[in-house]
């Protein structure tokens, strides 16, 4: 490029910067547990009719123009401006290159102002650090970074498995969220090797209490497979390409995710939601001394959560008070200070549908320093309340023990207690939800022509089916229970449940051929004698629909179902019949 040349492209760099001629496009991140958006990258742009477009060709002239510090702070700005995030507990990644991290304008009020006058919080941002150039001071960067993370902001490294310095920058900076690189995910359904690198990477995120978000997603054979290994995130041109409006996965691409997700625990598991105790909560600008006051006069109370506008931001621990307030100058420095200057800015804060067992291994992942820390609550982003480390440890140990004692011993699916406690707690969440009950048509005659080790695969076929048909047409907080015997019941929130009950027929249909052994018959016989014409074992399905716009009981949903099986039964073939309630 001749100096002429060069000089013009230099005027239309600086031209853009002094306009604010950049935007930002947001690319979705999307949960691999249930398929909906959990954040959004901010990419940067340049105007399209420049040859800034392309971020990289910005970015890389910046940097050899010693411009890069300008053009990161106004593109941080610009992402936080656009920024298309719908709810509280949706999160922005930024992007921000690893020499940026010793710029001295690079620091958390600047960051927090523009935050606060586009109605964001810390606790809304990722810092994703990206590979431009290697870290060289690890020390520098940690203490960097643990500060930002004392006022609620995450941390992702980006590009891992593209090199050693990533690794090492993970090992070193021990991030909130790492990003797999596009170059491991590439095809990883048919490369084996690819596939044992992401599971090590997997296991150790687990034990780190770290996310995984793979990126560059193109093809459903890579998203079925990383939902199957257990990654948590997913990002790629497959789920969402950026946009500049809030972005809506497909729906079959959701039913992709829920048919092979990963779940945590099984039938038996626990909500974090169903463990929650209230807890004193405190204003993040109210002083230190009124807390250690409540503190002094609540000797019961091991901690208190810190809230902004009713989303926690902190918590502060009795202990980790006191500690602070013993040093030799510690009292009249702090005493009338505001709390979240000493507040842990990142407790663990889950949402209440969140596993129990899952909660359970985030929080004994944590520093010994922290172990001991009340896990927060949320509810649509707003506080609900805390559990203990005791309190989960012991549900869960109380949790296996029932699973063992009440679960179906042939299927392993929940048994009626745990049947009728996911109904009562249906019914008093008050939301719209159906029951599907299941029988087996003509078992009995199975059983004798057959034996009873076929009758029991037919009935381990029929609970396969059952879960199968949930995975893809439930939702993920979908139950599936074993009445005994031939029957079973679903309890389910999709928004189709005539489909639901379609597709287990279909199931069904397609593979009870199997157990016959290419036997011949023209007659069966029901449970009382009587000689039938039928092809075989056919299965029955009672659909109550429960609206919950006024009450209903345990009993009325019994009774309801039952005439509806009669009425099935009453059909030759397998058939579902429906009817609304309450």
């Amino acid at each position: 490029m001749d100096m002429n040349a060069q000089s013009e492209v230099l005027v239309q760099f600086q031209k853009m910067i002094e306009k604010e001629l950049i935007y930002s496009v947001y690319q979705p991140i999307v949960s691999l547990q249930d398929g909906h958006v959990m954040g959004y990258e901010a990419l940067i742009r340049g105007p399209k009719d420049s040859p800034f477009h392309s971020p990289l060709a910005m970015f890389q002239f910046a940097e050899q123009q010693g411009e890069l510090y300008m053009l990161e702070q106004l593109a941080r700005e610009k992402a936080i401006q656009g920024s298309i995030l719908e709810h509280p507990q949706q999160l922005l990644f930024i992007n921000i290159s690893s020499q940026v991290l010793y710029d001295p304008g690079f620091v958390p009020g600047k960051t927090l102002e523009i935050l606060q006058k586009y109605g964001l919080r810390p606790s809304n941002v990722v810092f994703e650090i990206t590979e431009r150039s290697s870290i060289e001071d690890f020390s520098l960067a940690q203490k960097i970074l643990e500060h930002y993370r004392k006022q609620g902001y995450r941390i992702a490294i980006d590009d891992a498995g593209a090199g050693y310095s990533s690794l090492q920058a993970i090992a070193e900076l021990q991030p909130d969220f790492i990003k797999i690189d596009r170059s491991l995910i590439e095809n990883i359904h048919k490369n084996k090797v690819k596939e044992y690198i992401l599971e090590t990477f997997v296991t150790f995120a687990q034990k780190m209490n770290i996310s995984i978000i793979a990126e560059g997603i193109e093809h459903a054979d890579e998203l079925i497979k990383l939902t199957r290994l257990g990654v948590h995130y997913a990002q790629g041109f497959l789920l969402g390409r950026p946009n500049e409006s809030p972005a809506k996965v497909q729906d079959s691409l959701k039913i992709l995710i829920w048919q092979h997700r990963k779940v945590q625990g099984g039938g038996m598991t626990w909500s974090i939601g169903d463990l929650k105790t209230p807890v004193k909560v405190f204003d993040n600008k109210v002083q230190v001394s009124e807390v250690a006051e409540y503190f002094k006069k609540k000797q019961e109370d091991v901690g208190v959560v810190i809230v902004s506008e009713e989303a926690p931001v902190g918590l502060m621990m009795r202990d980790r008070l006191f500690q602070q307030l013993a040093g030799q100058y510690a009292f009249s420095l702090f005493w009338n200070r505001t709390i979240d200057g000493i507040m842990d800015g990142s407790p663990l804060i889950v949402d209440e549908f969140m596993s129990v067992e899952q909660v359970s291994q985030m929080a004994t992942s944590r520093s010994i320093n922290h172990l001991y820390d009340l896990v927060v609550i949320t509810s649509n982003g707003k506080l609900a309340g805390v559990a203990s480390i005791r309190t989960i440890l012991e549900s869960i140990t109380n949790v296996r023990m029932e699973s063992a004692r009440v679960a179906n011993p042939l299927t392993g699916l929940p048994g009626n207690l745990q049947i009728n406690r996911e109904l009562n707690k249906r019914m008093s969440e008050n939301k719209p939800f159906h029951v599907v009950y299941a029988d087996l048509d003509y078992f009995k005659w199975f059983n004798d022509r057959f034996g009873f080790q076929k009758g029991d695969q037919l009935i381990q076929y029929t609970a396969d089916v059952m879960q199968q048909a949930i995975a893809v047409c439930g939702t993920p907080y979908d139950f599936v229970g074993h009445v005994g015997g031939d029957d079973f019941i679903v309890i389910s929130s999709t928004k189709s449940p005539e489909l639901l009950c379609q597709e287990t027929i279909r199931r069904f249909e397609q593979g009870v051929q199997m157990f016959y052994e290419e036997e011949e018959w023209e007659y069966v016989w029901d449970r009382i004698g009587n000689k039938v014409k039928s092809e075989g074992v056919t299965l029955s399905l009672s659909l109550v629909v429960c609206s919950c716009e006024s009450p209903i009981s345990l009993e009325h949903i019994s009774q309801t179902a039952a005439l509806l099986k009669k009425k099935a039964k009453a059909h030759q073939g397998s058939i579902y019949y429906f009817q609304n309630i309450g």
